[in-house]
């Protein structure tokens, strides 16, 4: 088996950008085989030299150069961390030069921006989505007027992760309704969700994935039996054709790509940002 290459993720603040942009790079390499790993707040000489001193030691273990995507702002720290001898991948560098020429100011590096609270009442709607998305999660609340969505598919088709992430990332008031069996005997949609048919969005998965989740979490229950998980996923399809709703198999689907593809569909346009 090929020996994994080590990967740090290298940032001043969280990482979260330098982790999001460096596995987005990464997955173009096919099943190549990373090691990666995220160092925060890097924010000293001596932070940084820990750091250095941790990619070097990888990069020994493993008899490869380690890869470091990088985004921490003090050319000085990031001098630091190119002493490990690693390939350093700077994520801002090629794009601050021209960007200041081209409007004319000079950039302002300031740790944690990217990710602080610069937009209380943007943080305020993320906050107020979460909330929402938890009390409406799995049918427990069934008033949808304020709903901007509302997720609609068999127990365990991926609803609840989605829809915290909509509401974490944009701020979409995102509900979620689980099709009990008596609702897929009839094919039809339950009389609670069709005054709200332009809200709705269906996800389905493949019956085999299916199964394996629901074991995992009531092992030997008839809740779990390929069977039982077959019949579902076949009538909720159903469902979803007879009522005309968009639908998204999640089986190999990232909850970033169904959250997209949902607020595509309802045309429900928020930025990450």
């Amino acid at each position: 088996m090929t020996q994994p290459r080590p990967v740090f993720y290298v940032s001043d603040g969280t990482g979260i950008t330098a982790e999001t942009i460096g596995h987005s790079m990464l997955t173009q390499f096919g099943d190549m085989p990373f090691d990666t790993h995220r160092i925060a707040f890097v924010d000293s000489v001596g932070r940084a030299q820990q750091a250095a001193d941790r990619i070097r030691e990888a990069g020994e273990r493993a008899g490869l150069r380690p890869i470091v995507i990088n985004t921490v702002l003090d050319g000085n720290l990031s001098a630091v961390l190119a002493g490990s001898g690693a390939l350093i991948l700077d994520v801002f560098a090629p794009f601050i030069a021209p960007l200041e020429q081209e409007l004319g100011v000079a950039s302002q590096p300031r740790v944690g921006r990217a990710h602080g609270l610069v937009d209380f009442a943007a943080y305020e709607r993320r906050i107020e989505a979460t909330n929402y998305a938890l009390s409406h999660d799995d049918g427990m609340d069934v008033n949808y007027d304020e709903a901007d969505l509302i997720l609609v598919g068999v127990s365990r088709s991926g609803k609840t992760p989605t829809c915290l992430y909509m509401a974490l990332h944009y701020g979409v008031a995102a509900a979620n309704y689980p099709l009990t069996e008596e609702d897929l005997e009839g094919a039809e949609l339950p009389k609670r969700l069709r005054p709200h048919r332009r809200k709705l969005f269906g996800l389905t998965i493949d019956p085999v994935r299916l199964a394996q989740i629901r074991q995992q979490r009531r092992p030997g229950s008839r809740y779990a039996e390929p069977d039982q998980c077959r019949r579902e996923v076949a009538a909720a399809e159903l469902l979803f054709r007879n009522a005309g709703l968009s639908s998204l198999n999640t089986t190999h689907t990232s909850i970033e790509e169904i959250a997209s593809k949902v607020l595509s569909t309802l045309g429900i346009h928020r930025h990450l940002f």
